[in-house]
This record gives structure tokens, C-alpha cells and sequence, in this order.
């Protein structure tokens, strides 16, 4: 039976996960934050987001040509920033940050985010993207 103390550290280990896969994507590393995901991970993007036209993406390569992809052709710089890391029973982390970013036709934003993970034996097995879809589409477009 699972005590008090087991969920405790499963917590802190996932949170170690997220924060590593954070880190990874800060450097450029996506091979790292692709390995970081289930092979069979669930990835939706916020609804009213233009990347959610592919929801839900299934596995990491999903997630590689249908979102960092097109993040990285679309934007001259994109960051997270001010993230903070909510541990969490039930194997999910709550991440609340910022997208700092500015898009290729010259605009900048600052939006709100919230990142929902869910993990399984180590893995991100599904993602949920929450954040200020308006001030995605007004520097977008």
C-alpha cells in the first residue's frame, strides 16, 4: 500500500523530472525534453491556440513537427520564464510561467501560462497547455 512518505517522494521526483525538462528546453536541448516524454504521450495545446489544430498530438515526434517545430519557424525568440513548479499528488506537476516571445513578423508578448503534466514511471505521458490565447493571436496575426 502506498503511504503518505511514498507519495511525498513520487512528488518530488516528478517535479525533478519537469524542472530537468524545463532546463533541457531553456538550452536547446529538445532531443533531452523528447526523451523526457512516453512514447505514447497525449499533448493538447490550449484551445483558441493556432497550434491546437492538431490536438491531441500523439508521441514525441507528434509533439516535435507539430508544435516546437512550428514554434521555432514562427518566432525569433521564444521563452519560458518566471516558471514555478507546484507539486502535485497522482503523478502531475502544475507549472505556472510566462511566454516571453517574439514572433518573426516583429511583435512581441508577454502571456500567462499554466502546463499541466501528468507522468507514469518516469515519463511524461500527457501534457496540458493553459494560457492567454488572445495574446498568442494578436502577435501572431
Amino acid at each position: 500500500m502506498k503511504t503518505h512518505e511514498d507519495d511525498l517522494k513520487n512528488a518530488t521526483q516528478n517535479r525533478a523530472v519537469i524542472d530537468g525538462l524545463y532546463k533541457a528546453f531553456a538550452k536547446g536541448d529538445i532531443p533531452a525534453v523528447l526523451g523526457a516524454m512516453d512514447p505514447n504521450i497525449v499533448w493538447n495545446e490550449a484551445e483558441g491556440n493556432a497550434y491546437a489544430d492538431g490536438n491531441p498530438y500523439i508521441g514525441p515526434e507528434a509533439v516535435l513537427n507539430g508544435v516546437f517545430g512550428r514554434i521555432m519557424q514562427e518566432h525569433e525568440y521564444f521563452n519560458l520564464v518566471d516558471i514555478e513548479l507546484h507539486e502535485m499528488f497522482n503523478d502531475k506537476v502544475l507549472a505556472t510561467l510566462r511566454y516571453d516571445a517574439k514572433s518573426n513578423n516583429g511583435k512581441s508578448y508577454n502571456a500567462q501560462v499554466a502546463h499541466f503534466w501528468t507522468l507514469k514511471d518516469g515519463k511524461v505521458a500527457a501534457f496540458q497547455q493553459y494560457v492567454d490565447t488572445k495574446k498568442l493571436s494578436d502577435a501572431l496575426n
